[in-house]
């Protein structure tokens, strides 16, 4: 458990509740030592009551307090904010970025300050599930990193990457990942009830066949297209399944839907950095 330590969140959306949930159920801190700022009351009402954590309209109020600050707002809206809150953020405090595409160096500039963690977690995290790839500024300190490493592994996996480069992509991979695997478990559950089941079994069943699977891969450690090949009889259902999904580009479409959300991700770090010189 962390010792008199604050921390602070701008911005109290989704992202930032499933951190505060891995945060708490790791025992990290106690609910007193978080304080997250937001503009919506409702929200700040919901999360002092369901976690029992500080909140705060003014995000003046909470960068003063914070030792370790955590920004988790909108691309668009990180302009003004920093230039509300930079001369506000403590000298000795360790600022964390999971906002999308906003590059380290445009935090430090908008801040006016050097130690920055940018990392890009996913929503598993709220279950301890998550997925992070982060990275580090040469003035984070040795017991920032390590204090840093702990917040995002209480969401799951972290990997720390030296080159900020694979930010972006872990966005398009394991960020957007999530909503990837929610559509394909629609549509299998939509298949379900178009042969006939209710919704209800559908969706039992889809779920656990997922979770089956990923139990396999996890377990038996081998390459997808093995056990895929182990699953598959010649001339039997499975083969006639895989056969129209690779007619339709399953690969191909999948594979252009990353890199659609990793060039999405590009721009989105281009126009910050764009706003941030204006």
């Amino acid at each position: 458990m962390f010792t008199d330590i604050i921390i602070g969140f701008i911005g109290a959306g989704n992202m930032a509740e499933a951190m505060i949930k891995g945060i708490l159920g790791k025992g990290l801190v106690a609910p007193e030592a978080i304080f997250a700022a937001d503009p919506r009351k409702d929200r700040l009402a919901y999360l002092q009551e369901k976690y029992n954590i500080r909140t705060s309209a003014d995000n003046r109020t909470v960068a003063r307090e914070a030792d370790i600050l955590v920004l988790s707002i909108k691309p668009q809206v990180l302009p003004k904010v920093m230039k509300g809150i930079n001369l506000d953020v403590r000298a000795d405090a360790l600022v964390l970025s999971i906002i999308a595409g906003a590059r380290v160096k445009v935090i430090v500039k908008g801040l006016r300050h050097a130690a920055v963690v940018r990392a890009m977690p996913n929503t598993p995290g709220q279950f301890g599930e998550g997925m992070t790839v982060w990275t580090s500024t040469p003035h984070v300190t040795g017991r920032q990193r390590e204090q840093a490493q702990e917040i995002l592994r209480a969401l799951g996996k972290a990997i720390w990457m030296e080159d900020e480069g694979y930010l972006d992509m872990a966005t398009a991979l394991s960020g957007t990942g999530p909503a990837y695997v929610f559509l394909f478990i629609e549509a299998l559950i939509d298949a379900g009830v178009h042969m006939g089941f209710s919704r209800h079994i559908a969706e039992e069943m889809v779920i656990q066949t997922i979770k089956g699977s990923v139990k396999v891969v996890e377990e038996l450690g081998r390459h997808p297209a093995t056990l895929r090949n182990m699953v598959t009889s010649p001339g039997g259902t499975s083969a006639a399944a895989l056969y129209e999904l690779e007619k339709g580009g399953f690969r191909t479409i999948l594979s252009k839907a990353v890199f659609a959300a990793y060039r999405r991700s590009v721009e989105l770090g281009d126009a910050s950095e764009a706003a941030i010189e204006d």
